[in-house]
Parts: structure tokens; sequence; C-alpha cells
């Protein structure tokens, strides 16, 4: 469309060849006229907005009135425990390292790529073990996204998993942050034996943090994990829908703390729930009990201070 910005100047309000000069086109039988300006150039932005197309609307002028997208229904915010899952999920933990083969704690995420930080021999034939299992629950009969942590025996286990799946490596989603293992501070370099005094803290409050260290080592807490694995999923939950995924961990703490939040158990328990190297569990909303409010949130006082 041509447009001559002059409010003294009148075009015809419709696409014309530019190479014929203005005084040779004809003008075209029962085509309106109108001055053209600012003031008309937004009103009629505004009417093109709200026109609706109809069975009666001329195709040339469909083509040119705005496409309406329906916006997609809104999840909310996620929350623990979920009052519903959109996705069906499988937790992994990662086969043995080859730090837990010398049995020395590495949380530190400075070396979580390298290869001394990949599986074990031992910890190949668990991953294996753990892919042909998901192969035999159907894992992936459908397609499914592979979500490891970076970290190098978590990213092997998600390939092997891949390969016995037959799912494209285009489907390994590596998550950089929210799957690291769980930092222990001081504990770092110690023997995994001494891990033991961490989860007796635990069950203490989830807000206790191992001792710190200098080396670059978080220490975090029940309570610092649990922030991490939420977001995890309320990524996941907004991702996709009606989806597999494939959660791979490094250690046991982000899956014991993750499956706690989702069934509502109290987060202090995370180690009831604790993962052996290699092993494979599945959730999906059937397993989400329905949430039920703590007796203080239900009882109302009627007559107070008279309250038994």
């Amino acid at each position: 469309m041509r447009i001559i910005s002059s409010s003294s100047i009148t075009t015809p309000l419709l696409s014309l060849p530019s190479s014929l000069p203005p005084s040779s086109i004809p003008k075209p039988h029962n085509i309106p006229y109108v001055p053209i300006g600012r003031r008309h150039l937004l009103t009629a932005v505004t009417i093109s907005i709200s026109i609706s197309v109809t069975p009666f609307t001329p195709p040339q002028l469909n083509s040119l009135l705005p496409v309406f997208v329906p916006v997609a229904d809104a999840r909310g915010l996620f929350q623990m425990p979920p009052f519903r899952l959109s996705n069906r999920y499988f937790l992994v933990r990662a086969g043995e390292s080859e730090y837990e083969s010398l049995g020395i704690i590495n949380t530190n995420p400075v070396a979580k790529t390298s290869v001394d930080s990949g599986l074990s021999e031992k910890g190949k034939k668990q991953t294996l073990r753990a892919a042909f299992e998901l192969k035999a629950m159907g894992a992936c009969e459908n397609g499914c996204w592979i979500w490891p942590s970076i970290t190098q025996r978590a990213y092997q286990a998600a390939e092997i998993i891949a390969s016995v799946n037959r799912v494209s490596r285009s489907y390994i989603v590596p998550e950089y942050s929210f799957l690291d293992a769980r930092g222990l501070g001081a504990y770092e370099g110690k023997n995994l034996d001494s891990v033991s005094e961490v989860y007796a803290s635990d069950s203490i409050s989830t807000r206790i943090k191992p001792p710190p260290i200098d080396d670059g080592t978080p220490n975090e807490s029940v309570a610092d994990v649990f922030v991490r694995v939420t977001q995890l999923m309320s990524i996941l939950e907004t991702q996709y829908s009606g989806d597999t995924v494939i959660i791979v961990s490094p250690d046991s703490d982000n899956l014991t703390i993750l499956q706690a939040g989702l069934v509502g158990l109290d987060l202090r328990r995370h180690r009831d729930l604790s993962f052996a190297p290699g092993e494979v569990r599945f959730v999906d909303a059937s397993s989400i009990p329905t949430y039920k409010q703590p007796a203080s949130a239900l009882y109302k006082c009627l007559n107070p201070p008279n309250c038994n």
C-alpha cells in the first residue's frame, strides 16, 4: 500500500502497482477515497485489530487480518508436594564413580566434568543394568527425554541409557546446576563412611549445613538441595506436558530429597528413601498422595481464649 504523508492528498486503500503514476491509475468503482493522516492511521490500526474473521469476510481481507492464538492454560506455581504431575518421571542414580570406588567423598563442582569423576568399571555395569531395567519398564517406548547432571558420571550414565533404549542423543538434555551432587563442605576428600554424620544432622533439622571449607566446595543443607530440585521440577513441568522424563543424578541425596518432596514425606527423613548406585524408580501422578493440611490449619477456636 502506497501512502503519501499529507492530510491534503487522498489515496485509495488498496495495494496498487507502484510503477504507475497516480494520474494514470483508474479509480475502481465502489472504492472510497479518504484523506490519510496520523489520526486516520491510528484509527485504522485499532479497527483492524478488533475485526474478527467470519465466513463472509473476503479472502483478500482474511490474509490481512492478524491471527489470534489461544493462550495456553496456566499451570500455576509448582509446589511440593504437587497437586498433580503433567509428566511421568523415572529417577535414576548414576552407577558408582571412580572416587566412590576408592571410598572418597567428592562433591566439589569444579571437578564434576573431570574424567576422574566418571563411572568406575563397576559403575558402568550398574548403569547398564539400570538401562535395561528402564527398557523392561517401557520407559522410552513412546519416546522420552533424559535429563542428566553435567557431572561426568551422570552424563556417562545418560549416554548408556540412551544407547540401550534407542534414544537419540538430541534427547539428552544436560542440566548444569540443579542436579549437582550435594556439596558436603569440609567432608570433601574424607572417607565415605563419615557421611553418616551429615545424615545425623539432617534428621534434626533440614537447615543444618555441613561445616564449610575454603576449596570451593559448597556446604549444602537439605533445604538448599530442596530449593534446587524444586526449581528443576518447575522447569520440567512447564517445558513438557504428557512426556516421559528420566532424571539422572550423580548422587542419592538429590533424588531422596526430590522424592520426599513429591510424596510429602518429612524432609528430615529423606535418608529413608536412599538410592543405591544404579537404582531406578518410577514416579507418576498416581504416586502423589492427596495433600492433607496439618491439624493446626484445620483447627478453629470458636471461643478464645477457652480453646480445648
